[in-house]
Formats: C-alpha cells, structure tokens, sequence
C-alpha cells in the first residue's frame, strides 16, 4: 500500500523551475517510491544496477543517447560522470522537467551537484513518513505555534492516545514499517539489517572506519544523547578514539540525514550563551533501537522517554519544512548558563517563534518559563510560543502562549 508523501507537491513545483530536480536523504526513506509515483510515465533507470553504473561511468557521454531525457535517474551518486552532461543537456534545450534524481545524501555528491549544477537543479531534502502521513492527513502546512495555524491544522486533527503516539514514536517513520503487520522481533530485525547494511555501507563510503566495533559503540552513544547538548569529548574518551574522528563520525551521519545538529541562538546582548549543538535523530525508531529500548512500553516508560519525545517533535518539525522545500532551515535553541532554555526556536518570514517541549499531560506556564527570554532583546519581532505535550486540547497558558497536543504536528 503506497502512503502519499507530502513532498510530491513540492517536486512537481520545484521540477517546473528547472531542468534537473534531486530528492537526497537518508535510505529506505521512500526517496525512489515517491519519484516513481510522480514520474509514473517517465522512464527509471537505476545505478544500482552494476552495469547501467559502469556503462554510466565510462560511456558517460554516449549514456544519455541511450536513456534520453526525460528520465528518473536512482542513486546518482555513483555515477558523478554524468553531471557535465546533464548540464550540457540542460543548457543546449533550456527546457525544465528533463532529469529527476535520488541520491544518499553523501559529501561527494553534494559537492558534484554544486560544482556541476549550480542553477539548473531543484534540492530537495526528504526523510521518513511524517505523522500526517501515516495518519493520512492532507494539510501541509509547516509548524509554527499561531493561532491560524492552530484552528486551521485542528480542522483535520485525529484523537491520538498515548500509546497511538507512543507506538509511533517506538517504530519509527521508514515506510516499510507501515506496509505490513509487524512485531517487535520485525521491528527489531529491521533496523539491525538498517545499521549493518545501509548505515555502515554509507559511512565507509565517507569516511575511513577503521575499528567497526567502535563505530558501532560510537551510533549507540550518540542515540543515547539524543535530544540532548553534544558533547564530543566524552563520547571519544567512551570509545577510545580522538574527539576529531567522533567529528568526522557525527559529520557523515549528519551529511546522511541520520543526525540533525540543531545550533543555539545568539543573542547579541548576552554573552553567557551555551555554544554547543543538540544532536536529534531524524527517526525515532533507529534511535530507540541503537539505544535499546526495544519495545514501545519499554520506552514509554523508560529513562529515555523524555528525549526521544523531544526527538520526535523536532524530526516531525523538520519534516514539515522538508516536505515544502525548505533547505536552510532557520531553527535554534536558547540556553544559557543559567540554565534558561528554550528547546526550539523557529524563525520563519522574520519572527521568531519560541517552542518548548515536554511529554507531560498537565502543562503549566512555569514550563514557558524561559520565553521571556526573547522578548526586548532582538530586532526582530517574537511570535506566539507553543508547548508541544501531551495534553488532550489546546489551552492557553498565558495570552501569548498556548499547550498544543502533539498530534497538532
């Protein structure tokens, strides 16, 4: 059964303003199902395939008289051959809608299309399914905590209990997650077959790993930080390697779409600004596997239920961007030394929009607390703030700021 991505919209639009149209991401995302469904007339080639990639390699110019354009070209990175044809192709005919692309979002790739491209090609980011989705909702508007939004995205909005949610949050958003009836031991085979067949295939292709079982250690540390502030010192001292290789380890699964590094906000005024990165897993269901909480009670319950529900919302937050073609997201947190925090601030259209996050059913404005942080201390102008929780309905807790449900995402 094929679940509607939100991102065909967004291809379809963005494949009108130029001739190549690329959808990067992690793997077993959906990348290659969504561009069969939008270019179901358009002929699909993949480079996975051993010999479409090596004549793509070595007959680079005489491939696209084989597969003239249009054309669906899957896993593109393989094959950096092709793209000063592509470009060629794209300059000689001036016409849009010519090469639609996937590819892992690798360093090499990236750095192919940027140098080759530049101009001539639609980025798109995806990653897993959105709770939208999976519960086949229509609405895609990206999140921000205002009033329309919140009377607008409540037209649509399901009753969800807490083990709806959690069961969500434990699995996951791969797709094929959702395509059949699976159990834990499922669940649990799946993204063991993920890590040791997608992940690490991926990262050696970026990055030297020497030591797998460290590398290993290494996901597993980092799954357990998650939500939380990024602290490349101890993992290296846990794993018995330098904190610069732990960077190059945190940059390739950050370059894959596995990891999202979300900075802090600056404040000009206020020098006492924590400076280190939060660390979230775009998909909760890796996270819950690597760290071991391998059943959704387990989890519900767990130690790490506080972070993983932080995690969910802000992958859920970015997959709504994502999904409308927003590449440079303006997202930060807000911690002092102090210990004020704000766990996420949007800016979007120029206003700043503060949000925090907790998985309790009775919220309080002492949890907002920290908003007043933004307020007459920047240029630009702060939005209503939002508390993304547990609660049954949105409610007010002060005139500016609300607790909203997390099925409001």
């Amino acid at each position: 059964m094929y679940i509607r991505r939100h991102i065909e919209d967004t291809i379809q639009r963005v494949s009108g303003m130029y001739p190549a149209v690329i959808v990067t991401g992690p793997r077993q995302v959906g990348k290659t199902t969504v561009l069969k469904q939008v270019c179901k007339d358009i002929p699909y080639i993949t480079l996975d395939d051993p010999g479409i990639m090596e004549y793509a390699k070595t007959e680079s110019a005489l491939f696209f008289k084989t597969y003239a354009p249009p054309v669906v070209l899957d896993e593109v990175q393989y094959a950096p051959e092709l793209f000063p044809y592509i470009k060629m192709i794209a300059d000689e005919t001036k016409e849009k809608k010519l090469f639609y692309m996937t590819g892992s979002q690798a360093f090499q790739l990236m750095k192919n299309v940027s140098e080759s491209l530049a101009g001539r090609i639609g980025i798109l980011q995806m990653l897993g399914l959105s709770l939208r989705e999976i519960l086949g909702r229509s609405d895609r508007t990206p999140f921000v905590p205002t009033s329309e939004y919140i009377e607008n995205t409540g037209k649509e909005v399901q009753a969800l209990s807490h083990q709806d949610i959690w069961q969500v949050i434990h699995r996951g958003s791969m797709p094929r997650l959702y395509h059949e009836d699976i159990d834990d031991h499922f669940w649990r085979q799946f993204y063991g077959d993920y890590v040791r067949t997608y992940i690490e295939r991926d990262i050696r292709a970026l990055t030297q790993i020497g030591d797998h079982t460290a590398f290993l250690q290494f996901m597993r540390l980092l799954a357990a930080a998650t939500g939380q502030m990024l602290n490349y010192s101890r993992i290296a001292k846990d794993i018995g390697k330098s904190v610069d290789t732990v960077k190059s380890w945190v940059s390739a699964l950050r370059t894959s779409g596995i990891v999202f590094l979300l900075q802090p906000y600056y404040h000009n005024f206020n020098k006492r600004i924590v400076k280190t990165p939060k660390i979230y897993f775009m998909d909760t269901g890796l996270a819950s596997y690597l760290a071991g909480w391998y059943t959704h009670e387990q989890l519900q319950f767990g130690a790490m239920s506080g972070t993983i529900f932080e995690t969910f919302v802000v992958s859920e937050v970015i997959k709504g961007y994502y999904n409308q073609g927003y590449a440079d997201l303006c997202f930060s947190y807000y911690r002092d030394k102090d210990m004020n925090e704000i766990d996420l601030i949007i800016e979007h259209h120029g206003v700043l929009y503060p949000i925090e996050i907790k998985k309790t059913g009775n919220p309080s404005k002492q949890d907002i607390k920290s908003f007043v942080k933004l307020e007459g201390s920047e240029q630009r102008a702060v939005g209503e703030g939002g508390l993304i929780c547990l609660v049954e309905a949105v409610r007010y807790l002060t005139p500016k700021s609300r607790a909203i449900p997390i099925r409001y995402l």
